[in-house]
């Protein structure tokens, strides 16, 4: 183990509210138990669900860090009792389940990532979170294969823009929602096959002129309420529809004879709760499958801009401001 300070910055949640309640504070650097790894943090990404926390409506599960953060990238700066001395010093980036928003963060193992060659510590923090949610919602749950069509509302998001990537990089067609045309104009600059602006077009009617009235095979949902039964509208005969979030609403009218008619699909996902060996047999496909390509410098995420962690409420502000194209990150040291 290698000599560690007693002390570390974190930011925390001073009381549920605005991006003005996350405050630096110190805190003791966590010691890490078995089958868990300490990273010193270079960067850690900014994503919705530590907004939805701030506010006071997303928190940490049992067991968990009641910091914000959800994924970080730094140096493996301790290994827990029985754990394997070779991770000492390695770059790595990790999907946690809170407290990336420090200096020093505690990691399943299995959660662990080697940093992908030609990548940045920002951008490597940018990958877990999106990375994880996508894959396992789109590729796993919404079993979206080459050739077939998706539709991702909030095309510029973090979860948006790499739902774009890794559906150009499996070849799989990508419709994307947007909130104005130089939104739309960033998604196709990305690679998004068309982007539809929401506040100025029915997304139902423009999904299924560029389709050719077939609709698409998978739609991934962050939107929920009375978004659902119109994505229904845009699907395929036996498509499939993954919900990973709910901001216009958790509750929906849904036409069940359409369902049994059309054999559609309803499902959906959290991730931040699931267990560590679900966490790190999704890392283990994800390694396998996706980083070599992005090792082979075939992908990077969209960045939009980086804070300093002393910054992290001018971060969430942004977020929450809606302008951001890709992810937002914090800085460490």
């Amino acid at each position: 183990m290698t000599s560690l300070p007693e002390r570390m910055t974190a930011v925390a949640i001073s009381a549920p509210g605005g991006p003005e309640v996350l405050v630096a504070e110190e805190r003791p650097v966590p010691q890490p138990g078995p089958g868990e790894l300490l990273i010193r943090v270079a960067a850690a990404g900014v994503n919705r669900p530590d907004v939805l926390q701030r506010m006071g409506f997303y928190p940490p599960p049992p067991g968990a860090s009641d910091l914000p953060g959800l994924e970080v990238a730094g140096v493996v700066a301790a290994v827990g009792p029985g754990g394997d001395p070779e991770w000492l010093g390695q770059s790595v980036c990790a999907l946690v389940a809170g407290g990336g928003y420090a200096e020093y963060c505690l990691a399943p193992v299995g959660s662990c990532l080697p940093v992908p060659k030609g990548f940045s510590m920002a951008e490597a923090a940018a990958l877990p979170e999106t990375v994880f949610t996508v894959w396992h919602n789109l590729f796993e749950r919404g079993w979206v294969k080459d050739g077939e069509t998706a539709l991702v509302h909030g095309g510029t998001s973090g979860i948006g823009t790499t739902a774009i990537g890794l559906c150009r990089l499996f070849d799989v067609r990508v419709i994307v929602t947007c909130g104005s045309a130089e939104k739309c104009d960033a998604a196709r600059a990305l690679g998004a096959d068309l982007a539809i602006d929401y506040s100025s077009e029915d997304f139902v009617e423009a999904v299924k002129a560029f389709t050719g009235g077939a609709g698409v095979d998978v739609v991934l949902d962050m939107v929920g309420g009375d978004y659902l039964p119109r994505n229904l509208e845009c699907l395929a005969d036996d498509g499939r529809h993954v919900s990973i979030a709910f901001q216009r609403g958790a509750k929906a009218e849904v036409d069940i004879t359409q369902l049994m008619r059309r054999r559609l699909t309803l499902t959906g996902s959290t991730l931040r709760a699931r267990s560590a060996d679900f966490k790190a047999a999704l890392a283990d496909e994800i390694h396998g499958t996706l980083w070599p390509r992005l090792s082979a410098g075939e992908w990077k995420p969209a960045m939009d801009q980086s804070f300093a962690l002393a910054d992290a409420s001018a971060a969430h502000a942004r977020m929450q401001a809606g302008a951001h194209v890709g992810k937002i990150v914090l800085t460490v040291g």
